[in-house]
């Protein structure tokens, strides 16, 4: 019988269910679209009841259209947006309030409160991470600051909190009664509640956030062959299959890349865009705007460790161009669109939506379009939109290479957006350095897939994971330097003017 390995990937806009087979490719999958929820400005909601009900929904789907059962999957890893988080009553499963996501700044007020109590350097000495609405704790401060349900919940001692892989393993374990709730690595030095050299819970962040650490999930591996548990008879799979690995998404992304040595890069183009640095198992720390995060663990190895720069909008800047502002009619409209210019036509366009994140961190920035005239059309907005995405890249880069003294010299892409091959050519040209594509560009699932299946022996080591990296495509730099010197001196000045507006 022909086995398989299977990765629920929980992202920010869809789930899906992918199964890959023993070379890393795709069998077959499905996805589903979940609502995205927009109370005030600058808030952002998942119901996460929604995702579970459609995580079963994908699950069920892909296993008739593969006609396998259960006993044809070896085991399930997990990868998901990573700080967007839960808090459930653990004897109902009932969650006490939507989840909190990622792009949500509703914890502003938190998070100048903890800067001001005790300044960014305290913070980034223990967890790597400014103290920023991003992050997980101050969104679930949020939720038991201002949600009688789960404040009462808290105190009676029946509520769990996670983010969204915990909830997801909970259910898949057993639910109420039965679910193991867990989190890795990964997604635990992303709470900025996690020590990042201990990598345990830190009892004084603890303390600041005025989070019990009994309602906080256990830190595994990300890796891990002693398992969490098993899928239920009940449950989607209706079978048992060991649930054994878990990853936040860009980390999985960098797994999926067989990005294991030391300097290897990977940058992903999805909802928001991702650059990993593999730093080895010493945490960097940034000086210049990136964050230090756990990269992966395998097992009792010593943990791996990156140097990450995060962007809030790229994929969804596309969104909006579609469904906002109705310039498009699908995603794939705005390549075609932008290529009706033969350049960006001096527009650039800023899309601090909610604030602009790495290098930068500037909450204040919003959104903006510069250097209009007279002379400019869709296609050149459609232009500054696609170049957004290549020029905060490039800051990230920089910044990089002043944090850890390496140059990067090639880029490894993936992500939805890497089809789009004038993206892609404008992204070497800016960044100077080749940009390369693999044949399997879904390494956000593989990740998980491959994560699992280590777990399990499905593969044997990491360099058998490297055997099955193909490269797809590649683009290389064509653009000289006095022109990209200006573009990104333009670019720099319009990141100015979208400072102070909030």
């Amino acid at each position: 019988m022909e086995k398989y390995v299977g990765a629920i990937d929980l992202g920010t806009t869809s789930d899906r269910f992918v199964l890959f087979n023993k070379k890393g490719n795709i069998v077959t999958y499905t996805q589903k679209e979940h609502q995205q929820i927009f109370p005030k400005p600058g808030w952002v909601e998942h119901d996460p009841m929604e995702i579970w009900k459609n995580t079963c929904e994908v699950i069920e789907k892909t296993l008739v259209k593969a006609n396998i059962t259960a006993d044809h999957i070896d085991s399930i890893g997990i990868t998901n947006q990573r700080e967007t988080c839960v808090v459930w009553n653990k004897k109902t499963g009932k969650p006490c309030y939507n989840a909190i996501v990622w792009q949500c700044t509703r914890s502003d007020e938190i998070c100048n409160r903890l800067m001001d109590d005790y300044g960014q350097e305290f913070f980034r000495n223990k967890t790597g991470l400014p103290a920023a609405s991003y992050f997980s704790g101050p969104k679930i401060s949020w939720i038991l600051e201002n949600i009688p349900e789960a404040r009462n919940a808290k105190d009676s001692g029946d509520i769990l909190l996670g983010t969204i892989e915990s909830w997801i393993v909970w259910w898949l374990t057993g639910g109420p009664g039965k679910g193991a709730h867990i989190t890795d690595v990964t997604n635990a030095s992303r709470t900025l509640m996690l020590n990042i050299q201990s990598l345990t819970w830190d009892a004084e962040l603890l303390g600041i956030h005025n989070i019990p650490e009994s309602m906080l999930p256990e830190i595994k591996p990300s890796v891990d062959s002693n398992t969490w548990g098993t899928t239920q008879t009940s449950g989607p799979f209706r079978g048992r299959i060991p649930v054994c690995a878990a990853l936040g998404d860009q980390q999985s992304a960098l797994f999926g890349q067989t990005c294991f040595d030391i300097g290897e890069a990977k940058n992903t183009y999805g909802t928001g865009c991702f650059l990993l640095l593999n730093t080895g198992t010493t945490p960097v720390k940034s000086n210049h705007g990136l964050l230090t995060t756990a990269g992966y663990k395998i097992n009792t190895e010593k943990t791996v460790y990156c140097l990450e720069g995060s962007i809030a909008m790229a994929g969804s800047l596309v969104q909006w161009m579609r469904d906002n502002l109705g310039i498009i009619k699908t995603a794939a409209q705005i390549e075609t669109l932008a290529k009706t210019v033969e350049d960006n036509g001096d527009v650039y366009l800023v899309p601090a939506f909610s604030g602009l994140y790495a290098p930068y961190w500037r909450s204040d920035a919003r959104g903006i379009i510069a250097g209009l005239t007279g002379f400019a059309n869709k296609g050149h907005i459609a232009r500054a939109v696609l170049e957004a995405c290549a020029y905060q890249t490039r800051d990230i880069a920089v910044a990089m290479n002043k944090d850890s003294g390496v140059d990067l010299t090639l880029l490894k892409v993936d992500g939805g957006m890497v089809v789009n091959e004038l993206l892609m050519q404008f992204q070497s040209d800016i960044l100077d350095v080749p940009i390369i594509r693999p044949q399997v560009i879904e390494t956000t699932a593989l990740g998980a897939a491959y994560a699992a299946g280590l777990a399990t022996g499905f593969w044997t080591s990491t360099t058998e994971l490297k055997k099955n990296w193909i490269e797809d495509k590649r683009w290389l730099p064509d653009m000289d330097a006095p022109k990209r010197n200006v573009l990104c001196a333009n670019w720099a000045k319009a990141i100015e003017k979208s400072y102070g507006w909030k």
